[in-house]
């Protein structure tokens, strides 16, 4: 448990000096003129594609107080306000970035895409059969938003 403790305290305090940097050296960052933004994860990251990929099964990520604090309603961050990315983001002189799943068309991911899903996994879902471990809860590890991500750098190269 102390280990767990230990990672969370390091990854949280390499995210910290992140966000001051970037809020700090915002002209410097804006000036590099980065065109689109990426991002793979879990429900720390996700940005709406649970609930993209659960339909209109019920969630309490559909209810307040999610999103409650920044965007008056909820938006599918399991949070009450903004997340990492949206800070990123913003630092980067970029909009919030669109959850994959509840894209449209290349034009939705003109400026980047979110491919993480609350309970996401990094190890593939065979690894866990492997070992007898029966998820239920996802099948979007880290292995299928890497594909999704290949898809869509396709689409996005021959818009270019």
């Amino acid at each position: 448990m102390a280990s767990s403790k230990s990672q969370f305290s390091s990854l949280f305090f390499i995210t910290a000096i992140l966000l001051v940097f970037l809020t700090i050296f915002r002209p410097v960052v804006a000036a590099a003129c980065y065109a689109r933004i990426f991002a793979f994860g879990d429900s720390l990251t996700d940005t709406g594609n649970f609930l993209q990929s659960i339909g209109d099964f019920p969630d309490p990520v559909r209810r307040l107080p999610y999103g409650q604090t920044f965007f008056g309603r909820p938006t599918g961050r399991f949070s009450d306000g903004r997340i990492i990315i949206d800070f990123v983001a913003e630092a980067l002189g970029l909009p919030f970035v669109p959850p994959y799943l509840a894209g449209r068309d290349v034009e939705y991911f003109r400026h980047g895409a979110n491919f993480a899903v609350g309970g996401a996994t990094a190890l593939n879902i065979s690894f866990f059969e492997e070992k007898g471990i029966d998820v239920t809860w996802t099948e979007y590890s880290l292995g299928v938003q890497m594909g999704w991500f290949r898809q869509l750098l396709h689409l996005l190269s021959d818009e270019s």
